[in-house]
């Protein structure tokens, strides 16, 4: 599924990356523990996550992931929408819950890490 397909599947809004819309994500992972994050290994991953600061990013950009997604309305500040520009990020804005919003991305066919 491509990032497009995400936005149309969740009502999301594209808030950085927005010339990224069309690459494919593989695999899902939500957690808003920032150091779960880093025992991934997985390429083409979303990381689907409630906690809006620079930190996810910085995470984010150590476990070679492009793509957050944020839930539950949280917004993206500037700073992190500098360091995502510099990191060629891709970052998404959801209303929904983190359990509805991955419900919704599963039943669509994305697939877990594990």
């Amino acid at each position: 599924m491509t990032i497009k397909d995400i936005c149309r599947i969740l009502n999301a809004k594209i808030v950085s990356g927005e010339e990224f819309a069309y690459k494919k994500v593989k695999k899902g992972f939500a957690s808003d523990l920032m150091s779960d994050v880093l025992t991934l290994d997985t390429d083409d991953m979303l990381l689907i996550t409630g906690l809006t600061n620079t930190q996810a990013l910085r995470t984010a950009e150590m476990a070679d992931i492009s793509c957050i997604l944020f839930v539950r309305d949280k917004k993206v500040t500037d700073e992190m929408m500098e360091i995502a520009e510099d990191n060629d990020m891709v970052l998404l804005e959801c209303k929904y819950s983190m359990f509805r919003t991955i419900g919704m991305l599963y039943e669509a066919g994305l697939k877990p890490v594990y």
